[in-house]
């Protein structure tokens, strides 16, 4: 009984001091300050297994049709190339100014390290364009954009790292 007396004081005394936290308004939330390493590893962790869960029954249609190119194309350079960058290009105001930095993606999957390949990253592409994340700057489509229209963009990201910058100015121009 007494065990059960002092793991209930100090479950009590855990939530007081994490609320007295959060209330406090102590922790930096700005974005020009980084996490600790903890927060940013708890953050990322969660935010990478909940994008592979929620994604891993969503089934990819076949995305190599030539007008999904054209039609994600200027979808993505009207809506995400702000932030995660056009071909040639190394960083912009968005990209900087936002933390954690979104992903570059006119870079290789083997230049982001991805654990995953193929289909799955597009079912996670997939998931991330129609959902977002929240508080990190990634807005949901979903509300706006039927799957079609967010399938092209993912089709168009699978192409984005092999277009040159002469190339992307093609594809992207809105017909």
């Amino acid at each position: 009984m007494t065990y059960i007396k002092y793991l209930s004081v100090t479950a009590v005394i855990v939530l007081v001091a994490a609320m007295s936290f959060i209330y406090s308004g102590i922790y930096p939330i700005g974005a020009d300050n980084k996490h600790n390493p903890l927060t940013f590893w708890l953050l990322e962790t969660l935010r990478k297994n909940s994008i592979e869960r929620a994604s891993k029954d969503i089934q990819v249609p076949p995305l190599e049709d030539p007008l999904l190119l054209v039609a994600g194309g200027a979808d993505y350079n009207d809506m995400c190339a702000g932030c995660h960058l056009k071909p040639g290009q190394k960083d912009s105001d968005m990209s900087l100014g936002l933390y954690p930095a979104p992903p570059n993606l006119t870079l290789s999957q083997e230049d982001h390290q991805h654990e995953h390949s193929g289909d799955d990253v597009s079912k996670q592409q997939f998931w991330v364009i129609k959902h977002g994340i929240m508080a990190s700057g990634m807005a949901a489509f979903g509300p706006t954009h039927d799957d079609d229209r967010i399938w092209a963009m993912v089709a168009f990201l699978k192409k984005l790292p092999e277009l040159t910058p002469e190339q992307y100015q093609i594809i992207t121009a809105r017909q």
